[in-house]
Formats: structure tokens, C-alpha cells, sequence
């Protein structure tokens, strides 16, 4: 089955960009675009004399650390878990 499409139009920066997206994920597209668009003013602010092609490549690494983070972090969650209950499990075990 065929996912429904639909055609949006971002901005970033000085760009238009349109993309042919899932309905479903119309909106993270939109917020992402958001989200990318303040990163970009931060960045130009910090560094006014900055090329644009410089001030995206400091967008997108900070993007991307961003992304390798929270996946960094949602693999270690069942790990946490369960040093969480062995934890309690010794504490529970030594106060007997």
C-alpha cells in the first residue's frame, strides 16, 4: 500500500524547498524547518562574516551531534533499566 503524499514548501534561510512527503509526517517537516532556521540565525549572529555554505555546515553538525546523542541515549535507556534493578536488587538483598 502506497503511503499518502502530499507536496510542501519550506524555507530555509534564503531557499524554497519542496518536498513530496508522508501526510503523517507533514508537521516533524515543518518543525524541523523551524528548528533549522533558529540554529541558522544563531549562527549567523555568532558569526556575521560567516559564508552561508558556513553557517550550514555548523547547522548541520550541530544537527547531527544533536542526532547522535539522543540515539546514544535511547540505547542506553534497557541498559539503565537494568542497572537500575540489579541496584536495588544488592540494596534490597543487603538491608535483609
Amino acid at each position: 500500500m502506497a503511503t499518502d503524499k502530499q507536496h510542501i514548501n519550506l524555507h530555509l534561510d534564503a531557499h524554497n524547498v519542496g518536498l513530496d512527503v508522508p501526510r503523517e509526517s507533514e508537521q516533524n517537516y515543518r518543525e524541523a524547518a523551524v528548528l533549522l532556521n533558529q540554529r541558522y540565525q544563531y549562527y549567523l549572529h555568532l558569526l556575521p562574516n560567516a559564508s552561508a555554505e558556513q553557517l550550514w555546515l555548523y547547522t548541520a553538525l550541530e544537527m547531527a551531534v544533536s542526532l547522535q546523542s539522543d540515539a546514544r541515549e535511547k540505547s542506553l535507556q534497557p541498559i539503565d533499566k537494568e542497572l537500575k534493578e540489579l541496584n536495588q536488587l544488592i540494596k534490597n538483598t543487603m538491608n535483609k
